[in-house]
């Protein structure tokens, strides 16, 4: 993890402080945001990709991803 990754001493008092559900939410939405943000760049590199090409993409490159 880069340095800059690292979450602050406000920030981890943040999380500390939601409930189980709470973070499972933000980590929920945090996900489909970041789909939406890869359907846009791809749909922006490959615009002549229909709408299930990029949903198929998408798809492929979040079940290969890994952390």
């Amino acid at each position: 993890m880069l340095p800059d990754e690292q979450a602050s001493p406000e920030q981890i008092e943040i999380l500390r402080r939601m409930t189980p559900a709470q973070r499972w939410r933000a980590a929920h939405n945090l996900y489909w945001t970041m789909r939406r943000h890869k359907a846009a760049y791809l749909q922006s590199i490959h615009p002549d990709w229909s709408p299930q090409q990029v949903s198929d993409e998408v798809k492929r490159i979040f079940m290969n991803a890994r952390s």
